[in-house]
């Protein structure tokens, strides 16, 4: 049954702009460990965080708090399967917050097209 769903987008131009700013310091905020590592690989690595933060931003909506109750950035993971379909993978606060709500599934779906990101999430019991 799907308990909550959440879309983010976001101007690619604006997380640039923040990026060029704080630069490592803005990617650590928005990205989890295992996302930094491949992070300074990226061909486009502001597009990489601008899609990154709209699908965290849907994934914070779908649980119905928002960036709230512990709930961040760095404790949400967007991985791919061999196919390349993107899968979410969740610690710390906003995993026990997820277990609260007995969210068994997530779906999402990611895309960019010029001067946008956006993003939406399904969380399901």
């Amino acid at each position: 049954m799907i308990i909550g769903i959440g879309t983010d987008i976001v101007e690619i131009a604006r997380i640039e702009s923040l990026f060029d700013k704080r630069q490592q310091s803005f990617a650590k905020r928005i990205l989890s460990v295992s996302e930094l590592k491949g992070f300074a690989s990226k061909q486009y690595p502001q597009k990489f965080l601008a899609k990154r933060w709209a699908a965290k931003e849907a994934i914070a909506k779908a649980l119905g708090t928002g960036f709230s109750k512990g709930v961040c950035f760095t404790d949400m993971t967007i991985e791919h399967t061999k196919d390349g379909q993107p899968m979410i993978k969740l610690s710390g606060k906003t995993k026990a917050l997820a277990d609260s709500k007995h969210i068994k599934n997530w779906s999402i779906s990611i895309s960019d097209e010029k001067h946008y990101a956006i993003a939406f999430a399904i969380a399901e019991t």
